[in-house]
């Protein structure tokens, strides 16, 4: 299974946003497109992947929403925002929730995250513009690969990630997160992963 994290400092961390304003709710239109591409393949949807969404925005940071595809899930590319207000709306405090099938939600920071997916024995790789190439990199099938939003990784959280984990590049030039996710997606596909 292939894990993304993706991060965000501004996504709304409550479901009380439009969705005729994605770029105002903290650019979720970021969000939906990491998640169209981390499951949406041409008539099918990916059950390879876990997508782990963290939230930092307001008003009550942090969230985090956690997407696997089952037979039991409906995701439609119509409606991911629809999706993620349903998820942030039936947060409960103190617990994770099922807000959907297959979608949950807690209050979870970002670090607590990533060090409960390396507790769990994944490989875990830092996307970052300085790392090693993808093609390059050792990985396992249980892998996790952590991407930051158009704003990056809170600088005191990205000290400890580049001190512990594996630095991973996608090429020379800077893409949007979600054109990440679909290389690194490709390149496991090729893999075999």
């Amino acid at each position: 299974m292939r894990h993304f994290v993706y991060f965000s400092q501004s996504a709304r961390t409550s479901g009380n946003f439009s969705s005729d304003d994605l770029m105002g709710a903290g650019r979720l239109d970021i969000a939906i497109h990491v998640i169209i591409n981390a499951f949406f393949l041409s008539h099918k949807l990916r059950d390879d992947v876990v997508l782990h969404l963290i939230f930092y925005g307001n008003p009550d940071p942090p969230k985090h929403i956690e997407i696997h595809v089952n037979e039991e899930t409906q995701l439609s590319k119509k409606d991911v925002a629809g999706l993620i207000k349903k998820i942030l709306y039936k947060y409960k405090p103190g617990q994770k929730t099922e807000a959907v099938p297959g979608c949950f939600v807690e209050k979870k920071s970002f670090l607590d995250v990533i060090n409960s997916l390396s507790a769990e024995g994944k490989d875990i790789f830092i996307m970052d513009e300085a790392g090693i190439p993808l093609r390059d990199a050792k990985i396992q099938k249980e892998s996790v690969f952590v991407i930051g939003d158009h704003e990056g990784f809170p600088q005191k959280e990205l000290k400890r990630l580049k001190k512990k984990f594996n630095l991973v590049s996608v090429g020379p030039k800077i893409y949007f997160a979600s054109q990440v996710v679909t290389l690194i997606n490709n390149e496991l596909d090729l893999r075999g992963l």
